[in-house]
């Protein structure tokens, strides 16, 4: 006897595809559901504190500042007649197109950013070109310190902002921004080659979505609005000072003694603040050995607070504790990894000596693909940081997928069901509540929070993400 039909397709065969698509209807339903849940609990545990709008804060923040040219890497590395290369290798500056190809595919695969100077000004401009004659480029304002001002004063601050900008860079910036720094006429340029996760470059696919950075500066490097930063500070009263931009000068050919001479007056700067307001400094990607010790001298025993991403931890924890610099590290680490080491580098600055005019560490911000987390000192200067973790986990949606606005239809989850607070055996483990999504505990002098992110899954931009994170973290926190 022949099995019943269904318009000529057998009755089991048809319900076995019926059940399917219904289950996975239930299970799209069901993960939609789980995500508005989490979206709803952050923006309340991120409105549960306001910015007094009679005395906003007062963020003064250096150095610099860009022009970014946005484009796809792949579409300009064709473009530019730059061909696959199969040999990854690390470079600190670049030279030649086969240097920037095999540094190209040593950071691409993993989805690990990355910034390099390039210092054959002929190829520099060689891409430019190019990129121009890509119909989807893009122009931006770059620039750490530029990028911050525009979020800290999108969320309400006053900013000093020390940086020589253009007219074209100044018609970027916020109006609450108040700069100090000479204007100059032409502004240097960023080409900002982003990629999406999936992307392919011959035989290379990209784990996640991130940018590769390349630049030719002139200005940046030289710190050069310094001065004039430094006359306005006084009068300008700032709850905070942010230091970023320094990766500038990473393999920039400076003479002899420059470099240290333009450190030692950032350091100047630095002692001269009244310890009554905070300090923080952004990392960045650094690969040059000397620039980091120089971080470790003239910078960081100055600075109360520190914001990296899950490369520039292990790259600075590595550093002071052995001396060596880890140029590429796990683009997707396990919470456990990131907090232990959070806690170890926490602790190693905060049990320094301190010398004459130097701080002890009381605040550590990562930022990383798939959560948010922060550490603070107990009765520290730093305030609310459970909404400000929560506030940096929505700003990396909103400044990832360009809206303010965020879309749970066009996000995904990565973090863990659950995740344990150390890799030592028998730690406790955290499981991820939709309802309370940002963790916080204590254990001696330090609280932690941890925050789940939205990741974005329509992407519309990375470059600049990790600094509208740390400046959206900072501004619940003053």
């Amino acid at each position: 006897m022949a099995a019943p039909t269904l318009l000529g397709v057998p009755l089991l065969s048809f319900l076995v595809v019926l059940v399917a698509y219904w289950y996975r209807e239930v299970d799209e339903q069901s993960l939609q559901s789980r995500l508005n849940t989490v979206l709803s609990s952050l923006l309340r545990a991120e409105q549960k504190v306001g910015l007094d709008v009679e005395r906003p804060p007062r963020v003064a923040i250096g150095f610099g500042g860009c022009l970014d040219i946005l484009v796809d890497s792949v579409a300009l590395l064709h473009e530019a007649g730059i061909k696959p290369n199969y040999n990854p290798f690390h470079h600190n500056f670049i030279e030649t197109e086969n240097e920037l190809a095999e540094s190209f595919a040593y950071f691409f695969p993993p989805g690990a950013a990355s910034e390099r100077y390039v210092s054959n000004e002929t190829l520099f401009r060689k891409l430019v070109d190019a990129s121009k004659r890509l119909s989807e480029m893009r122009w931006a304002l770059g620039g750490n310190a530029p990028v911050m001002a525009n979020r800290l004063a999108e969320e309400g601050c006053e900013v000093l902002l020390g940086g020589r900008l253009s007219p074209e860079e100044k018609s970027l910036i916020s109006e609450r921004i108040t700069v100090a720094g000479d204007p100059i006429e032409d502004a240097d340029i960023h080409l900002i080659m982003e990629y999406p996760t999936g992307a392919k470059w011959g035989n290379h696919v990209s784990r996640r979505a991130n940018r590769y950075i390349v630049h030719s500066d002139f200005h940046n490097p030289m710190i050069d609005s310094l001065e004039d930063f430094k006359s306005q500070l006084q009068s300008f009263e700032p709850d905070l000072l942010v230091v970023g931009g320094l990766q500038m000068m990473d393999s920039f050919p400076f003479k002899p003694g420059q470099r240290e001479a333009r450190l030692q007056a950032l350091q100047e700067l630095l002692l001269s603040m009244d310890q009554r307001t905070g300090s923080h400094f952004e990392m960045a990607s650094f690969v040059e050995h000397s620039l980091m010790k120089d971080l470790l001298e003239y910078v960081i025993p100055y600075s109360d607070s520190l914001g990296m991403n899950e490369q520039e931890l292990p790259n600075l924890l590595s550093l002071i504790k052995g001396g060596n610099i880890t140029v590429l590290s796990d683009p997707y680490p396990r919470v456990a990894s990131i907090l232990d080491q959070m806690r170890e580098l926490y602790q190693l600055l905060q049990s320094q000596e301190l010398k004459e005019g130097q701080r002890r560490l009381t605040r550590l911000h990562v930022h990383t693909l798939a959560f948010q987390a922060i550490i603070v000192t107990k009765g520290s200067m730093w305030k609310n940081t459970m909404s400000a973790t929560a506030k940096a986990s929505l700003t990396a949606n909103r400044h990832v997928c360009g809206s303010s606005q965020i879309d749970t239809h066009k996000a995904k989850l990565i973090m863990d069901d659950s995740f344990s607070v150390s890799r030592e055996v028998g730690s406790p483990r955290i499981p991820l509540s939709e309802s309370r999504p940002v963790s916080c505990w204590e254990k001696d002098n330090y609280e932690i929070c941890l925050a789940p992110v939205l990741v974005c899954t329509d992407v519309f931009q990375t470059a600049g993400g990790g600094d509208n994170i740390s400046a959206a973290g900072l501004v619940l926190q003053i």
